[in-house]
């Protein structure tokens, strides 16, 4: 992951009303949906989603070569959307763990997303015999491990997959490109509205909309700044700024970043775990 840079001038009782688990998962999926009311109401995308569409070039339809980050940001968004969903959570303040790294994910609900990257990790996050740290867990979905028997927890082909998906929601195409040794899949825009729609939320949010307090963002908005950064694709997402927009969208985002995570997750709110990703990335 990269870290901020600025753009130099073109010059330069809670049993009494606990709910079944299946209400209670579909009031989690609902919860999730509406957290930002400037969500299309006609395309529903996941964090993974909205990520990688903001990593892909438009014309040529694969994100860049020299991302390295992408993979793993990707993962980070698949532990943020389960936990937006009431799916899993962290394991509650000790007087041993403390800090967000420290604290394991538990399953919370194995009740299905109906989204496929979703329920496999829910199947990996219940199958292991020990409960593992949020950055564990990104290690492990992106295969960056030693131990073989944990080989087995590696998410694979999730860009290829996601691409499928956003191909079925009618936002990107298929086509195929020769790079002279060999043909490679590419996923075009199809719908460039939409993707706009997301670059100009997340620009909003930093600039006309911008609150100043993080507990004041809507959640999605918050996660998909973290894993923008996290996944080396804000650049995309400012870009088209003027230069003077740009900077103040870089400096605003640059400040939020540059919260402690522990701090702001013991404020609440459901955050918990964008700020252990958060955490994680700012450790890796």
């Amino acid at each position: 992951m990269t870290t901020l840079t600025h753009r130099g001038r073109r010059a330069d009782g809670r049993n009494a009303d606990k709910k079944p688990d299946g209400e209670e998962d579909a009031a989690a999926d609902r919860e999730a949906n509406e957290d930002d009311p400037d969500d299309s109401k006609d395309i529903r995308l996941t964090l993974m989603e909205e990520v990688l569409l903001l990593g892909l070039k438009d014309k040529e339809g694969y994100t860049s070569f020299w991302n390295d980050c992408i993979s793993s940001g990707l993962r980070g968004g698949i532990l943020i959307e389960l936990a937006l969903r009431g799916r899993i959570r962290l394991e509650p303040l000790s007087l041993r763990k403390k800090r967000l790294l420290e604290r394991k994910v538990l399953l919370k609900s194995d009740a299905p997303t109906g989204d496929v990257l979703l329920d496999e990790t829910l199947r990996h996050i219940k199958a292991t015999e020990t409960a593992e740290t949020v950055q564990t867990w990104i290690e492990l979905l992106t295969g960056e491990t030693w131990n073989p028997f944990k080989l087995q927890y590696q998410l694979r082909n999730v860009r290829e997959r996601l691409a499928k998906a956003l191909v079925e929601k009618g936002i990107l195409t298929t086509e195929k490109q020769n790079f002279l040794l060999f043909d490679m899949t590419t996923h075009p825009v199809s719908n460039a509205s939409e993707k706009q729609r997301l670059v100009k939320k997340l620009q909003e949010s930093v600039l006309e909309r911008w609150v100043n307090d993080p507990q004041r963002m809507e959640r999605r908005t918050l996660a998909l700044l973290v894993l923008a950064h996290a996944s080396d694709v804000l650049e995309n997402v400012f870009a088209s700024l003027a230069d003077d927009k740009y900077d103040v969208a870089m400096n605003r985002t640059k400040d939020l970043l540059d919260m402690d995570p522990e701090v702001e997750a013991a404020k609440g709110r459901g955050t918990e775990m964008i700020w252990a990703v958060l955490a994680a990335f700012n450790k890796s």
